[in-house]
């Protein structure tokens, strides 16, 4: 079997970070594929992988077994090629351990959660070619984090080119939105944001409820280079100085009601 850990902007001597972890292994004509994301921690010989929920799998079926060994050794050529980190086999990926009680676990907090991903990523990815875009989108979270660090954001989780974090100030989550829209423009690329404030749960590392929800459904409505809030964050900040645009009531799908929706600018 083959493993690989996602490189992107971190390395061996660095804990506590999320990253992508993918491996193939062959069973005489069949290869059986499995990825998904996975916690990072400790550093050096210390380092643990741990996936963070099921990972996804694939079996792929050849019609030799020469036809397998072939599709192995391509995939494995194209993940050296993707800055992935080839483990060794010895090395295990578990699933993250359960908390010994996840009701006592499990917390409740308001924030304005901060949607954002890349306009026409797919588009682009595919006019630029794959390794490219890989380093482009290393480049491109390095940005992201680097923005939110300074608004003192907490990153909750990837979403492919994107990412959702929580922030308690609404005024911090819309500038760190601007913030990223600006310094990604370098890099020719273009993202939309979408924020809610509302209530949601707190289960170890992951967030739940119709909060997320309704910020995911809030960056969907969103257009290109747009950040666009929901009228729970514009009722929170009345006199903060950042001007609102009405961009009128909106269905909002597999959300209860109509949500009136607004378009931010400094």
């Amino acid at each position: 079997m083959a493993k690989f850990l996602r490189i992107g902007v971190h390395h061996s001597n660095v804990s506590g970070y999320t990253s992508k972890a993918w491996s193939v292994r062959r069973l005489g004509s069949s290869v059986l594929l499995k990825w998904g994301a996975v916690e990072v921690r400790g550093a050096g010989r210390n380092r643990r992988i741990f996936w963070k929920g099921a990972p996804r799998q694939k079996t792929i079926r050849c019609r030799t077994d020469g036809g397998a060994r072939d599709y192995v050794k391509n995939a494995i050529s194209r993940r050296v090629g993707h800055q992935y980190e080839r483990l060794l086999e010895s090395v295990p990926i578990r699933l993250l351990p359960a908390p010994p009680d996840v009701e006592s676990d499990r917390k409740v907090a308001i924030a304005t959660i901060l949607f954002v991903d890349i306009v026409r990523s797919t588009e682009k990815a595919a006019r630029i070619g794959d390794r490219r875009w890989s380093e482009v989108m290393n480049h491109y979270y390095v940005a992201v984090r680097r923005e939110l660090s300074a608004a003192r954001g907490r990153e909750v989780v990837t979403t492919g080119d994107g990412m959702l974090a929580t922030f308690q100030a609404p005024t911090k989550a819309i500038r760190c939105a601007f913030a990223i829209r600006k310094a990604v423009r370098t890099l020719g690329l273009e993202i939309r944001a979408g924020l809610h404030t509302g209530e949601y749960k707190l289960i170890g590392d992951e967030v739940v409820g119709i909060a997320i929800h309704i910020g995911a459904r809030v960056l969907a409505k969103a257009g290109a280079s747009e950040v666009l809030v929901s009228s729970a964050v514009r009722k929170v900040m009345p006199d903060s100085g950042i001007r609102f645009k009405d961009r009128g009531v909106h269905n909002l799908k597999g959300v209860p009601d109509r949500w009136r929706l607004y378009s931010v600018d400094f």
